[in-house]
């Protein structure tokens, strides 16, 4: 879907609800957007956000990660800017269905049990267990998990969960020395499940704008 980040949903740029929401944190103190496209630099501009570099050629490529991207930021922050950080928070703009409040309880959670975990994610509950899921092969239709056993009941199985919504929190140095938004000692926040929505096509972009104004009360 070219262009999602900057494409209209509710009145603002996809990209502006997640810089609104980072700048309205209690505990963020930069809000950084990097990015090598100018559209997207000058609207984040225009939203609150620092973009005091654009990124590298090398990291904007369809398989460059978002670790290298990460790590990258912090490197300009602290050579260029003598800045560093105790924590990161990452915020995906495909993922806009965050409630006031979600980063900072993210945040206070992870300091709380700062002793015990490095990093925090926010997760949702998966609709489509495991158990039922399966695989084709030739003709054949198998279990993608066939040592999982399968109840006779929805109520039956025990709650799966996947990273939705896009939001990371992590000690900095930990996370650039593991390389990894997902610490190995992780904990996480659990979403509603309205906010479990990411936007990778038309369809993901529809169903968040018609949640929106369902349940922000957005027209």
């Amino acid at each position: 879907m070219p262009g999602k980040n900057i494409r209209e949903i509710c009145g603002k740029p996809l990209i502006a609800w997640s810089i609104l929401q980072a700048i309205e944190s209690e505990f963020v103190d930069v809000t950084v957007v990097t990015s090598d496209c100018p559209e997207i630099i000058g609207v984040a501009k225009q939203f609150g956000a620092q973009v005091p570099f654009v990124r590298p050629m090398e990291l904007a490529a369809d398989n460059s990660s978002t670790m290298d991207v990460v790590v990258h930021a912090h490197d300009y922050y602290s050579k260029s800017l003598s800045m560093k950080f105790d924590y990161s928070v990452l915020v995906e703009p495909t993922a806009p269905l965050r409630e006031k409040g979600d980063i900072d309880c993210m945040i206070k959670k992870l300091d709380q049990l700062k002793d015990r975990y490095d990093s925090i994610v926010s997760i949702g509950e998966v609709t489509e267990h495991p158990s039922i899921m399966k695989l084709c092969e030739g003709d054949d239709l198998r279990p993608l998990f066939p040592g999982i056993q399968k109840g006779s009941r929805r109520q039956d199985y025990d709650a799966v969960f996947w990273p939705y919504g896009g939001l990371f929190v992590n000690k900095t140095d930990i996370m650039i020395r593991e390389n990894s938004l997902y610490s190995q000692r992780l904990t996480f926040h659990k979403l509603k499940r309205y906010q479990c929505c990411e936007i990778d096509d038309l369809q993901d972009f529809v169903q968040t704008e018609a949640i929106m104004k369902h349940e922000w009360n957005m027209t």
